[in-house]
């Protein structure tokens, strides 16, 4: 789990650096979209359960090691 108060916007930012970008912003989710045509929804959660960062990982295409660890996440 990410514990960090704005864990949402880190992965926010984590996905844009994979290409995504905001699509639209509900009052619990943020959902970005890919010019390939991909879709990620991230909750709007101050912490963030590992499953469904696993699941977001998988949707961006990068595994959860790497997507943490270029971003100084993975302890």
């Amino acid at each position: 789990m990410i514990t960090n108060h704005n864990s949402d916007k880190i992965l926010v930012i984590l996905t844009k650096h994979y290409g995504f970008v905001i699509d639209r912003i509900s009052n619990s989710h943020f959902q970005l979209n890919h010019p390939d045509g991909r879709r990620v929804t991230i909750p709007k959660h101050n912490r963030i359960k590992l499953g469904v960062i696993k699941f977001i990982t998988a949707q961006v295409h990068a595994t959860l090691e790497t997507f943490l660890a270029n971003h100084g996440l993975l302890k």
